[in-house]
């Protein structure tokens, strides 16, 4: 009697732990809707060996088919077809701390964290090593840089500070934009910037705080709202901001599902990618948030 008892509170044990952990993982899976996106439910690209610390990613014209992406530890820029993980690459230069990659005007731009940009026309990516790179120095005020965004409508470069000596990032992040052109070498060549701000304070004003002051890795443009999309690592957030920089939103980024956000990007149809670097029990991936119709 005393074993069937004990059977059925185990039973009964076993049961109530499985509404218990049903429960958690309906928790896990609840809808987390952000603006157009439901940022619970990504489709992920799992990166090989080569992108494990994968840092940015970019497409050509908003063409989702072809990712172009970037290494923080190589000077090697990196073609995948969408979720084929064989990955083709084109050396430009030496090792070093590469953050960001932006395309436009059949030029591709690779960011290093000092501030000096890599250019090589599209051309070039087709072989394993680039013959024609300009590296473009002198541009930016020293600082770490780590977020890059080309606008093909303009035909200007934006770049913004992670960490600045001009800027107190519990305040106030600096930007930079400016236009390549070129001449008739083909090299690119640059003016003098113009900048942009963005108000931390009005950050604090939606998150109630921002930890070790704000430090962008990341932002694009949203191609069908015109806002910017800006992310940082840091920070384990998401900041959109208007046409003119004025903070509308922050949104924390899950910590089990965005390991260590570094790249963002959208396609022409407005869907929102995501990269990660990976850590000791995930490889570095790509997360895709398509736009919800």
């Amino acid at each position: 009697m005393k074993r069937k008892h004990l059977l059925l509170n185990s039973l009964a044990f076993l049961v109530m732990l499985g509404i218990s952990l049903d429960s958690c993982n309906s928790t896990q899976k609840e809808e987390v809707i952000y603006k157009d996106y439901d940022l619970s439910k990504p489709e992920k690209f799992n990166m090989p060996e080569s992108l494990f610390e994968i840092s940015g990613l970019t497409f050509v014209d908003g063409k989702a088919d072809t990712v172009y992406a970037i290494q923080d530890e190589e000077g090697k820029l990196f073609r995948l077809a969408w979720d084929i993980p064989k990955q083709l690459h084109t050396k430009f230069g030496k090792k070093g701390d590469y953050e960001d990659v932006a395309i436009m005007n059949d030029q591709a731009y690779i960011l290093k964290s000092n501030g000096a940009i890599y250019a090589l026309p599209m051309s070039e990516t087709v072989f394993e090593e680039a013959d024609v790179v300009k590296e473009l120095k002198g541009l930016l005020p020293k600082g770490e840089y780590e977020g890059m965004y080309a606008d093909a409508e303009t035909g200007e470069l934006y770049v913004i500070c992670k960490n600045c000596a001009e800027d107190d990032s519990k305040s106030s992040v600096t930007g930079y934009i400016f236009k390549p052109s070129q001449d008739t070498t083909g090299v690119p060549r640059t003016g003098v910037p113009r900048t942009f701000s963005i108000n931390v304070n009005q950050i604090k004003a939606i998150t109630g705080k921002v930890a070790r002051g704000f430090r962008p890795s990341g932002l694009a443009k949203n191609p069908l709202t015109k806002e910017w999309y800006i992310i940082s690592a840091v920070n384990k957030l998401m900041v959109v901001t208007d046409s003119q920089w004025k903070v509308k939103d922050a949104f924390p980024l899950n910590g089990n599902m965005f390991i260590q956000p570094e790249g963002i990007a959208f396609d022409k149809a407005g869907n929102l990618y995501i990269s990660n670097e990976g850590d000791d029990l995930f490889s570095g991936n790509i997360l895709k948030f398509k736009k919800i119709k």
